[in-house]
């Protein structure tokens, strides 16, 4: 088989993964991110960094979970170099809340997400919307499990908090 051939057979193998797997890799970038354009992008850089690294992965059944790693680790580096440049406003801009109660909700929900601190939202993201463990988590994010443990319990006290407000 020729180089180009194999590269053929790359490109093909890569294509039937994305179509087949990029609207749940999508629903992952936006919990990551809670905006849907971030989440694009997020996605768009991911996926370039699955594709060069793509003729290494041996095993096809991993491919989707060394997906989500790119995505979290590709999210992790991102807060990292933005913490230093956006700064926190008071002032949420406004939102359509739907009438179903259900989509008030999910509503209320993504907004207390919105709230927290990048790398909170990416360990509670990880634990309840992926369902990883703690030290898978740490393993993803490159951080100790005891900064897991402790970043997912000052999210939770900051969700119980806004969402206790909200209430009244």
């Amino acid at each position: 088989m020729t180089e180009r051939e194999a590269r053929g057979f790359v490109d093909a193998a890569f294509t039937e993964f994305v179509e087949t797997h990029q609207h749940a890799l999508k629903r992952y970038a936006l919990a990551l991110t809670g905006s849907d354009a971030d989440a694009d992008d997020l996605l768009q850089a991911s996926l370039a960094k699955l594709y060069l690294a793509w003729g290494r992965i041996e095993q096809p059944d991993a491919a989707l979970a060394y997906a989500r790693r790119v995505l979290a680790r590709t999210q992790a580096s991102w807060w990292r170099r933005a913490s230093s440049r956006e700064y926190p406003t008071d002032q949420l801009p406004e939102r359509a809340v739907a009438e179903h109660d259900r989509v008030a909700d999910a509503d209320l929900v993504w907004r207390a997400l919105a709230r927290l601190g990048p790398r909170q939202r990416a360990v509670v993201v990880l634990r309840f919307y992926a369902d990883l463990t703690e030290p898978v988590i740490a393993d993803e994010l490159g951080i100790s499990v005891g900064t897991v443990k402790s970043q997912l319990a000052r999210a939770l006290a900051h969700l119980r908090t806004h969402l206790a407000e909200e209430d009244r």
